[in-house]
């Protein structure tokens, strides 16, 4: 972290001493117990003490975990043995607790590393989903998978949960037969007669990218550096959505932002209990099957995830309330891909269904509600995940659509973020990280103080509430979103439409898009009942941004 960065964060609500302290590596040491539903094993961290004195270090935990020992060992300070530590585990909120654990003297020597072995039990925590076998696709076997983000990996294993903080893991799984377990990572080696999995992440991630699942998984390879995971009979048909796309998605994304970091890009497809729709694990997409049914939703979400290979995963928002730096950043980012692999309209068209909902989230709560702000304050206590919307997405997207007009060359930006990540790829910013070096690499616009531009000030854009300052220009999609309009505007008017006028739309041609924008401009106008339009944006954020899915899938 920059000295900046941990100025503005030396205010952020965290119950772990993360500050105190440099992690330089994580081992994870786990059997999976399929029959009880829990994990055992030992968590070793290697750190040094950032500062002098540093008498007891801090973890984010959870109730769910049960803490058998702790111990201590320091190499070189003539203690090689494993030392047995006190500890206590303390409330924090109801989405975690404290584990506090005392140091011994030696551990406390700044630049000295030293290593923490914590051995636990995982019970019924939010970060881990047991799937009994009736839960799955293939209704065969039991499946589990842990999905981290935000706060939830503290109840996989004790960490620093903030996304401040990254480092390299490594990861030992122990499994029944028939099973097999992926992570968000490298594998290293596998023993078919021990049934033990080996994992290597060799570039730092923060907390909630560290990511697991294991059950009755078949891959197909889809290209040099890309495979599609999924039970047996969801297999055949994710291989024939995806096809060699993916290969070509990340072909687009290098060229216009550097090269991909991490290696390996597959992708797992999950039952439709999973939480979300997609996230983002570094080596590894994790995505809800269910999505398998719309070939467009499919493309843009999971080149929306590619995306987060640059920006969200190598580089990270350093706090919660700037989430819209990994999600802005990223729709952006996918936009781009999709301009250059689908054309321009086909991108315009996605934006106006995802602007129309964010100004429809807006009629609902409010110009001046705070949770529209791109920097949201995190309240004591409040779940970090509570706070992610579509203004992280939509108004992120805005705000960087509106720093790359300031170029005035589409070009000129690409090179930009390419430069963007170079410089700050495996760290953690804040948005004026962003900021100094938009303005540091265009001296001419900090020159013109663009940043102080009268009704587009920075600061405005991510403090004040409220809908974008800026749309970007989305009439290239004409041709897409007009007949949309005109159909709405056939059925929504005070007389019953004419048949033979509606007859002269051929809905067979329409994309999955604009049937979807349709309904939605149909509900806008509609007199529907409160409850019945409620139903349709349920509360979760996730069905907000993905609603076709909600309504139809009835989730």
């Amino acid at each position: 972290l920059s000295v900046k960065s941990r100025t503005l964060l030396s205010t952020d609500i965290l119950v772990c001493s993360y500050m105190n302290f440099q992690l330089r590596h994580v081992h994870l040491d786990l059997r999976l117990n399929f029959a009880v539903k829990e994990m055992s094993g030992w968590l070793v961290l290697d750190l040094l003490a950032a500062r002098p004195g540093v008498q007891t270090l801090v973890l984010d935990s959870h109730p769910s975990l049960l803490i058998h020992s702790i111990d201590c060992k320091v190499p070189g300070s003539g203690q090689d043995a494993p030392v047995s530590l006190t500890y206590r585990v303390d409330p924090f909120t109801d989405y975690g607790s404290s584990l506090n654990i005392s140091l011994p003297a030696a551990a406390a020597k700044p630049n000295r590393m030293f290593q923490i072995t914590v051995r636990y039990t995982t019970t019924d925590g939010p970060a881990i989903w047991w799937l009994d076998s009736e839960l799955t696709c293939s209704q065969s076997r039991p499946l589990v998978f842990t999905q981290g983000h935000s706060v939830c990996n503290r109840s996989f294993f004790p960490c620093f949960d903030t996304p401040a903080v990254k480092s390299t893991y490594t990861a030992t799984v122990r499994v029944p037969d028939g099973v097999t377990v992926l992570m968000s990572a490298s594998r290293s080696s596998y023993s078919k007669q021990d049934r033990v999995f080996q994992f290597s992440m060799e570039f730092p991630v923060p907390s909630y990218l560290v990511a697991l699942v294991a059950g009755e998984l078949q891959h197909v390879d889809v290209g040099p550096r890309s495979r599609v995971w999924a039970e047996p009979c969801l297999l055949s048909c994710a291989v024939n959505k995806l096809g060699g796309s993916v290969e070509r998605w990340l072909g687009v994304a290098e060229d216009l932002f550097g090269p991909y970091l991490w290696g390996r890009c597959d992708i797992v497809f999950l039952p439709p209990s999973f939480p979300i729709v997609a996230m983002e694990n570094p080596c590894l997409t994790f995505i809800i099957a269910s999505i398998l049914e719309s070939r467009e939703f499919l493309l843009i979400d999971v080149i929306h995830e590619i995306a987060h290979g640059w920006f969200g995963n190598a580089v990270t928002n350093a706090t919660w309330e700037e989430m819209w730096l990994s999600e802005g950043l990223a729709t952006y980012a996918q936009r781009r891909i999709t301009t250059e692999a689908y054309g321009e309209a086909f991108t315009c068209l996605e934006t106006v269904f995802r602007l129309d909902a964010l100004h429809r989230q807006l009629r609902l709560l409010g110009d001046n509600n705070p949770v529209s702000k791109l920097q949201v304050k995190i309240e004591p206590g409040v779940n970090p995940s509570t706070l992610m919307n579509l203004f992280t997405y939509e108004k992120g997207f805005c705000f960087v659509s509106y720093l790359s007009q300031l170029c005035g060359d589409i070009k000129r930006f690409d090179s930009f973020l390419r430069a963007y990540i170079s410089e700050f790829k495996f760290s953690s910013v804040v948005a004026q990280d962003l900021i100094d070096y938009f303005l540091g690499y265009f001296p001419e616009l900090k020159d013109s103080a663009v940043a102080q531009r009268e009704g587009l000030e920075f600061d405005r854009w991510l403090n004040g509430a409220g809908p974008p300052l800026y749309e970007p220009d989305l009439s290239a999609g004409g041709a897409l979103t007009r007949p949309v309009q005109e159909l709405c505007e056939l059925w929504a008017g005070s007389d019953p439409p004419d048949p033979q006028a509606v007859a002269t739309f051929d809905l067979s041609t329409w994309s999955t898009f604009q049937t979807v924008l349709f309904l939605d401009r149909m509900l806008d106008q509609s007199p529907l009942a409160h409850g019945t339009q409620y139903y349709y944006y349920h509360h979760c954020y996730y069905c907000q941004y993905y609603c076709y899915y909600c309504y139809y899938h009835n989730c």
